[in-house]
């Protein structure tokens, strides 16, 4: 329990079956496989897997010109790689994207997970195939992430880290280098359309440039912000359907009314 994180520093299926890393026996068949599997990674993959992210649930429509038009804000590309089906041609839905520095994949990293782009809200991690040590892909029962209506999540990755254990005392975890961050829930995080993330970079990047590196990502002020008008939406929806409420209960009693009415003629 000592070296308990949330995040999996190495892959093992059976911690990566519990919700909290501490299972002791696989609760499904999917994890036995996992188990039992020799993966080998891809040799045909080239690149840096140390300067290259994974992007994931994208817009089945979404090009390769998309990706760099976006990503290239972050740095500079040295090669973006859209899985295509070998058969069809037709996307699979993510892609892995080489930066030429270290610093554009951590900024990418860091501010682009969870951006919206043609309509779909991406998932953005590191690569993990060639860098994390003993990794299963999904389709042997291994992977992180996964829907509840499948019966089989996993986690100790960035999407579904682990859970505390009831019986750890608190502690620390920067295994990302995001310091106190590691403490908020990635489902809770705010989504943004990457144009208006550029719009808006673009018209306040001199007051925040000296801020920029260690707050960009976290900011209270834009947080509170965007938490500020989420509540007025949800205010201003509720407000309509009141009346909406209200109207249909009018219209209902003056209709009920008029066949009353028309009972005593």
């Amino acid at each position: 329990m000592a070296d308990w994180a949330p995040i999996a520093k190495e892959y093992d299926p059976l911690k990566a079956g519990s919700i909290d890393g501490t299972d002791e026996e696989p609760h499904d068949r999917a994890i036995w496989r996992a188990m039992l599997a020799r993966y080998v990674p891809n040799k045909g993959v080239t690149g840096d897997p140390h300067l290259t992210l994974f992007v994931a649930r994208l817009n089945l429509q979404t090009t390769e010109e998309k990706l760099k038009e976006v990503f290239s804000r972050y740095g500079d590309i040295r090669k973006i790689r859209l899985v295509r089906d070998l058969v069809t041609g037709f996307s699979k839905g993510y892609a892995f994207i080489e930066y030429k520095e270290e610093r554009a994949l951590l900024k990418a990293h860091r501010d682009a997970n969870r951006l919206v782009i043609d309509q779909h809200e991406i998932f953005v991690d590191f690569e993990l195939e060639r860098t994390l040590k003993g990794w299963i892909p999904r389709r042997l029962g291994g992977g992180f992430g996964g829907k509840k209506e499948s019966g089989q999540l996993r986690f100790g990755g960035r999407d579904r880290p682990f859970r505390k254990p009831i019986n750890l005392p608190n502690m620390k975890n920067d295994f990302y280098g995001e310091g106190s961050s590691e403490k908020r829930n990635w489902s809770r995080e705010g989504t943004r359309d990457w144009r208006t993330w550029d719009r808006d970079h673009e018209r306040s990047r001199d007051k925040r440039w000296p801020e920029r590196e260690r707050s960009w990502a976290w900011g209270d002020s834009e947080r509170d912000r965007d938490s500020k008008e989420e509540r007025s939406r949800g205010r201003e929806r509720k407000d309509r359907d009141r009346k909406d409420r209200d109207r249909d209960r009018s219209r209902d009693r003056d209709t009920k009314k008029q066949r009353d009415d028309d009972k005593h003629r």
